[in-house]
């Protein structure tokens, strides 16, 4: 049922839409808070974890690109269940699957059952998805010359959880040991006490459903095969001048930055600076979200490509960064930072024109599509980034990363190129 059906003789429509987009947004900062620290303080040790599992780096990666891959599995089939019944529920499936999923990844970790461990972290995609997805539900019910707005305030609220999340997690560890059980799975614990508060505060908040008040809940929508659901919303990307660079942006910037990140930790415990690696994470993750709220009116003032631009080339100064630490070790603090900040540019400015070029018919299922890609594009690269560390180093790895950056770049530069003196999209 939509506002207007709802509330027809309503004297200020406007007035309660507003407040109902202003109810949504508090609902999401409350829930995206827990989310986010429970994320984060799995991806300060997760590659720690899985590296004294193993006892080698080369599938150090391996948790962070079954988290990942998690994600990706889940996107369609959590994309087409909010169709039919909502953000409320498609949010909170996704937010109990994280909770099974730390749950899980404490038990493997602390049985030292790596496959265990592998089927928990994936479950904590689940989480991860709730995160990216919460930037779109803030995007249902905003103006569209205020929707990059919007999905930067969702992002930028993560931060206080994406920082403690770390943060915490010396004292998660100590936890974990006064239970007697290994460091490492303390903050998974904590992942699942955290992921439980999101929950509650989604199902017992989000209402009424901002699908159902904006008129894009469809009950009666016919289950999709999710491969053909995927081929039918990419033809609906290909289809759209725009929406190809909004898509790539997503994808390459989160490729870009969990290579590099995943990798951080275990070459700062390499070199003797392991009790460092949690604050350089946090610091990464202010990069990645605190500035969100600026950077939304950035996006909004500039346009929608030469932010992508911005983001490609700050990205690759991270990356570069990154390398020359090896020389300066203090600088790896400022190249994560840097590749934390390009990420939150890539990911607003693609999210925004992915939302704004797309038809609104087929919008919901084109960022499940969209959080499908970019995470299985991120697994992948969490996975191979080990297997690169251990054969040709962290400055190879970032190396790579640089090129893949300056790709972007290119690709976002030759759309600038085509879109002339046109006016680039609200």
């Amino acid at each position: 049922m939509t506002l207007a059906a709802a509330n027809s003789t309503d004297a200020d429509p406007d007035h309660q839409w507003a407040a109902l987009q202003r109810r949504t947004m508090t609902t999401l900062r409350l829930g995206q808070v827990p989310t986010q620290a429970a994320v984060a303080g799995v991806v300060a040790v997760v590659g720690l974890l899985a590296k004294d599992m193993l006892g080698s780096d080369r599938l150090a990666g391996s948790g962070s690109a079954a988290m990942t891959f998690g994600s990706a599995v889940l996107a369609v089939p959590v994309a087409a269940y909010m169709r039919r019944r909502g953000r409320r529920r498609g949010l909170a499936t996704a937010l109990a699957i994280g909770i099974v999923g730390a749950s899980l990844a404490a038990t493997g970790g602390q049985l030292r059952w790596f496959w265990l461990f592998l089927v928990g972290m994936a479950g904590l995609g689940g989480a991860q998805l709730a995160s990216l997805q919460a930037r779109y539900v803030a995007a249902d019910l905003a103006p569209s010359h205020h929707r990059a707005r919007a999905i930067a305030g969702i992002v930028w609220v993560g931060t206080l959880g994406a920082i403690f999340g770390p943060v915490l997690t010396p004292e998660e560890k100590k936890v974990g040991e006064w239970l007697g059980l290994d460091p490492l799975v303390g903050p998974y614990l904590f992942a699942a006490a955290f992921l439980v508060v999101a929950f509650v505060v989604v199902v017992a908040r989000l209402r009424p459903d901002p699908l159902e008040v904006n008129g894009q809940l469809d009950p009666g929508a016919q289950r999709v095969n999710p491969f053909r659901q995927v081929g039918s919303s990419l033809r609906v990307v290909a289809a759209s001048p725009l929406a190809p660079l909004g898509l790539a942006a997503m994808v390459i910037s989160q490729a870009v930055m969990v290579a590099v990140m995943t990798m951080t930790a275990p070459h700062m415990k390499d070199h003797g600076h392991g009790d460092l690696s949690a604050y350089v994470i946090a610091l990464h993750i202010v990069g990645m979200y605190f500035f969100a709220p600026w950077v939304g009116m950035f996006v909004e003032r500039v346009g929608h490509i030469r932010a992508v631009m911005v983001g490609a080339v700050v990205m690759g100064m991270g990356t570069v960064t990154a390398v020359v630490a090896g020389y300066v070790p203090a600088l790896i603090f400022v190249g994560l930072w840097l590749l934390g900040l390009g990420w939150n540019v890539g990911l607003i400015a693609g999210s925004a024109i992915l939302t704004t070029a797309v038809p609104e018919s087929s919008r919901v299922e084109v960022q499940g599509t969209a959080d499908l890609t970019m995470s299985f594009c991120g697994g992948a690269a969490a996975f191979s980034s080990g297997f690169i560390k251990a054969a040709w180093g962290y400055h190879l790895l970032a190396d790579a990363a640089t090129v893949v950056a300056g790709a972007l770049l290119l690709l976002a530069y030759v759309q600038h190129l085509r879109a002339g003196r046109r006016p680039l999209p609200a």
